[in-house]
């Protein structure tokens, strides 16, 4: 299983090549085909499903405003917590992508996922583009990425996750759990 962000560090690779099931983020679909979309926003759901895009997740308040099978709820996450970080609706693609990953395989490769800005910038392959921030935009607090993904990488012990990204990658201190590793997208 790949699940893929849309951090910078992805563009090296061509994603066409890789055979594996794919869980993408928001506008990936404007590149690739995914068999697993995950879009947070509403306004990027109906993008989505003007490219005729199927299997596209969304929010479980929202899912139903679709007048459309091919929108289905977003997965609970596994489990309780009090922190605003916790709440589901705090939760963006990015990371429901993973959960999702985490849910349907026991090996999940990762690309994408930068989290960083650069140079204090956004980091995402489509900033400028319909839907998401300009690329002089700053970059965005990944706190709660860094958080949530942590969450998942805990709930989920008995699956491999595995990230590639650029040799310069600072993966965070809270992702130290024996069932990840860290290894240069160039390898992948």
């Amino acid at each position: 299983m790949l699940v893929i962000g849309n951090g910078q560090s992805r563009a090296r690779i061509d994603l066409s090549r890789i055979n594996d099931e794919k869980i993408g983020c928001n506008a990936i679909f404007r590149d690739e085909n995914v068999d697993h979309l995950i879009c947070c926003d509403r306004r990027m759901v109906k993008q989505a499903l003007d490219f005729n895009e199927i299997n596209i997740y969304t929010r479980e308040r929202w899912y139903k405003e679709f007048d459309s099978l091919d929108v289905l709820p977003l997965p609970n996450l596994p489990y309780k917590g009090n922190d605003r970080r916790d709440d589901p609706f705090n939760w963006g693609s990015g990371p429901y992508a993973l959960l999702l990953g985490a849910f349907l395989s026991n090996t999940v490769d990762i690309i994408g996922f930068d989290l960083y800005g650069e140079q204090g910038k956004i980091n995402n392959i489509y900033s400028g583009t319909p839907g998401y921030n300009d690329k002089d935009s700053d970059q965005v607090d990944y706190s709660y990425w860094d958080y949530q993904i942590a969450k998942i990488f805990k709930h989920y012990p008995h699956t491999r996750f595995n990230i590639y990204n650029t040799a310069d990658w600072i993966c965070p201190k809270g992702w130290n759990f024996a069932n990840v590793s860290v290894d240069n997208i160039d390898n992948l």
